[in-house]
């Protein structure tokens, strides 16, 4: 299994993602280019490869100058033009990073934050950018409840040890919204004093596990009893798909939370 990547904190709560080997590094979802340079400069890295997951500009701002100081970089994002890609990667592709001894990435499509969204897998990590947080998920800006219960079912599919890097520290918000959700919920009470003692000494709540995010993440959890019974009351109506339990849920958090 690869080193975990490393996390270059952006703006005000992003997190961009840096992988290396060989001397070379591989960047997910580069929105600001400085600390990407700063970052490969201090550990004498040249630029490899960029993955993008989405077209949101704090995912793909800083792309252009990269390219300017590595002009040799390759980009992979999914098909949508509004991103500017060398190869674009969908279901059943994958991306191929055996020369820098970090194996090989299998492409997930995950629309629903946006209707292009896709995500990367490969030696036990799942980089999601804004489809999953720790105990939350992205807002539906493009897609809909239908596309993303089924993007995040296809998560839950995966091994519950893979570590999920996604792009944001919002992880306290998250948990004090899940405990509205679920406020019996033990494991997420005690994930909270975690979470909590983490960002008080300035430690990234990411990369989460996908075992705890299916413990504690409500957006994760459509199926699960204490969720759906919520959903129930929320909308007084007993019979629920599952992607209309998540829908009611994400509305909440909208509409009331946020």
């Amino acid at each position: 299994m690869p080193m975990p990547a490393e996390a270059i904190p952006a703006f005000q709560d992003n997190y961009l993602w840096l992988l290396s080997g060989h001397g070379r590094g591989v960047v997910v979802d580069p929105g600001d280019a400085g600390p990407v340079m700063a970052a490969l400069e201090s550990r004498q890295l040249e630029l490899s490869t960029i993955l993008i997951t989405h077209h949101h500009a704090d995912h793909i701002g800083g792309v252009a100058e990269l390219r300017s100081a590595w002009p040799d970089v390759t980009v992979y994002g999914p098909e949508d033009p509004r991103i500017p890609a060398d190869f674009r990667v969908s279901e059943g592709m994958s991306v191929d990073l055996e020369e820098l001894g970090l194996g090989t990435f299998q492409v997930l499509e995950v629309p629903g934050h946006t209707r292009s969204h896709i995500a990367y897998y490969g030696g036990g990590d799942l980089y999601c950018g804004d489809t999953v947080f720790v105990c939350g998920c992205g807002r539906l800006f493009e897609g809909t409840p239908e596309q993303m219960h089924s993007s995040l079912s296809k998560i839950r599919l995966l091994p519950e040890e893979t570590r999920v890097y996604c792009a944001h520290e919002y992880t306290l918000d998250n948990v004090e919204f899940a405990l509205w959700v679920e406020p019996d919920n033990e494991d997420l009470r005690s994930y909270q004093a975690k979470a909590r003692m983490m960002r008080e000494e300035d430690t990234p709540t990411v990369p989460s596990t996908l075992g705890l995010e299916k413990r504690c993440n409500p957006f994760l959890r459509f199926d699960a009893p204490a969720v759906v019974a919520v959903a129930q009351r929320r909308t007084g109506r007993k019979d629920l798909a599952e992607y209309e339990v998540f829908g009611e849920i994400r509305n909440w958090k909208d509409t009331e939370f946020d």
